[in-house]
């Protein structure tokens, strides 16, 4: 069974950085392929923030860009979010989500919350 170890999320100030890491085990020997983090703010839609594939090539969200940076370490099956110079726009919880298999089976984390505010 697939689990997700997702942690790094709290309050912040904005103009502030929080590092969010997402642990992805029981793949079942499978490979873990692409990996990312979604977020979904209070009466809003769940978005895409940035995905790494697994030869670390990287996409983001315009929003975004030049402010967060998303990592992975293939041999702990983590990946990572550096969020810097965060904005109250940026509240939301934010998933973690791995596609895993031949067929790049999406998996998703519970989540993990944050708040930007002063």
């Amino acid at each position: 069974q697939v689990q997700f170890v997702e942690s790094g999320g709290g309050s912040v100030q904005p103009g502030g950085s929080l590092r969010l890491s997402c642990a992805v085990s029981g793949s079942g020997g499978f490979s873990i392929n692409a990996m990312g983090w979604h977020r979904q703010a209070p009466g809003k839609e769940r978005e895409l923030v940035a995905i790494i594939s697994s030869g670390s090539s990287t996409n983001y969200a315009d929003s975004v860009k030049g402010r967060f940076t998303i990592s992975r370490d293939n041999a702990k099956n983590t990946v990572y979010l550096q969020m810097n110079s965060l904005k109250p726009e940026d509240t939301a919880v934010y998933y973690c989500n791995a596609l895993i298999g031949d067929f790049f089976r999406p998996y998703w984390g519970k989540g993990t919350l944050v708040t930007v505010s002063s």
